[in-house]
């Protein structure tokens, strides 16, 4: 019998290696557990800038033509001076980041000085009364704080691309949502469009950390509560083919006059942006005035009273709040479309309710929130999960799906390109933003 001599150097650099690998997981889940905290603290803040937007209007309704206006020409404003790059969703400047080949064009897009600008400026459009989200947002926080882990810790710059920035991607949503599957799938499916076996443990990791410190403070809530949908008859599947189409539609279109708006407004917003916020600002508060106030913010409290038959916002509050959230993003304010595309989605769907009595409201009004946002960003298994989790029924699982679907084929038929995929364009060299634009334009006859 013959033993091998172990070196007592190489159990050192063993153990010294183990050290360094335990380390670095360490410091990954602390930043989990930061982008947990840190989702927690913007959902309760967004909260408060909503109710205190509501109570404000309700003692001086004529307030709104004052305060929306002036509030975002301040927040464009600010966010120019101080906090350049926090602009907008936040999710195409987490995809550009991805593409960005260098490790100062990475820092335009992600920072802990942006992180802070984009939560407080988006606090701030709300209290104002934009038509926004803190999802988007959250998404590029989390991002943002993940990778200035890698940054300090000096990972590898493939680690830091595709684990990092994806991981904290993910973990915002799934921490903003309560949705961990939906933040898995969205980071596949949006952020990467592409799946890498070395990015799973990092990725999984940072969403269950930061989804439990989120359901521990929050506790295990549903976003939108409990819905009891079903189809419960051959008839009744025809809403599926309707919502598909009448969602992909709305959807596509919003998507493809987004982009061109934002294309032409280029040169007034780069040489006025403050008079651009102030009147898109009007316009905000004009249709928040027609529609009673029920567009103002992110539409969660207009979702949600058409889940639970709590309230009803009108026949036409979809066409108030998809016009209120167009004007609001082409402002410039930090702010995202997630939450207002799914109460859009929400009031398409009630409004195409008594074209099919067979299919009971509360299903229309879910295959309607599933539909139009998957017509809006052209990620049909993200719309379907993200759905799915926030109102917590799997029995409308492959009827959403199939409505996903089919609003991305409509969709496309309008706008050929994701519209986060074109809006990251423009945190990329100008090449990339111009083939984006052409990617944008519709379809010639020749084609």
């Amino acid at each position: 019998m013959s033993f091998t001599a172990v070196s007592p150097r190489r159990v050192s650099a063993r153990r010294l290696a183990q050290l360094r690998h335990w380390r670095t997981r360490a410091i990954f889940w602390c930043g989990a557990i930061s982008v947990g905290l840190v989702a927690v603290g913007f959902a309760y803040a967004c909260t408060w800038a909503i109710g205190t937007h509501a109570r404000l209007l309700d003692r001086w309704l004529l307030a709104a033509p004052i305060v929306t206006p002036l509030g975002l020409a301040f927040v464009v404003w600010a966010t120019r001076r101080l906090a350049p790059g926090s602009e907008g969703s936040g999710i195409p400047q987490a995809i550009a980041a991805l593409d960005a080949v260098d490790e100062a064009a990475r820092a335009r897009l992600l920072s802990l000085r942006i992180a802070f600008g984009k939560i407080v400026l988006t606090v701030a459009a709300l209290l104002s009364g934009a038509s926004v989200g803190r999802e988007g947002p959250t998404v590029h926080v989390g991002a943002a704080i993940m990778d200035a882990l890698g940054r300090i810790k000096r990972f590898p710059h493939d680690y830091v691309r595709r684990s990092l920035v994806l991981a904290g991607s993910a973990a915002g949503l799934a921490a903003a949502f309560n949705t961990p599957i939906a933040g898995i799938v969205f980071a596949i499916e949006e952020m990467a469009r592409s799946f890498e076996e070395r990015t799973t443990g990092t990725l999984l990791t940072a969403v269950i950390v930061a989804g439990v410190v989120a359901t521990g403070l929050l506790g295990n809530y549903s976003y939108f509560g409990v819905a009891d949908a079903h189809l419960p008859t051959a008839a009744s599947w025809l809403a599926v083919p309707l919502c598909g189409i009448v969602g992909g539609f709305s959807g596509g279109l919003f998507a493809r006059i987004l982009l061109q708006l934002k294309r032409q407004f280029a040169p007034l917003s780069a040489a006025r942006p403050v008079a651009l916020a102030f009147a898109l600002g009007l316009i905000v508060a004009l249709l928040g005035l027609l529609s009673h106030g029920a567009t103002y913010g992110t539409g969660y409290d207009q979702a949600r009273g058409l889940l639970t038959g709590s309230s009803t916002p009108g026949l036409l509050f979809p066409a108030f709040k998809w016009l209120a959230t167009m004007a609001s993003y082409l402002t410039g304010i930090p702010g995202g479309i997630f939450s207002p595309s799914l109460a859009t989605g929400g009031g398409l769907g009630a409004d195409l309710a008594p074209l099919l009595p067979q299919a009971p409201f509360e299903t229309m009004v879910v295959l309607g929130m599933a539909g139009y946002f998957a017509g809006v960003t052209q990620s049909p298994l993200t719309g379907a999960v993200i759905v799915m989790e926030m109102v917590d029924d799997h029995a409308l699982i492959l009827p959403m799906l199939a409505t996903t679907f089919l609003a991305l084929g409509v969709s496309r038929l309008i706008c050929n390109v994701p519209i986060y995929r074109a809006l990251a364009a423009y945190y990329l060299p100008a090449k990339g933003a111009a083939d984006a634009e052409t990617r944008a334009a519709p379809p010639t006859a020749a084609t």
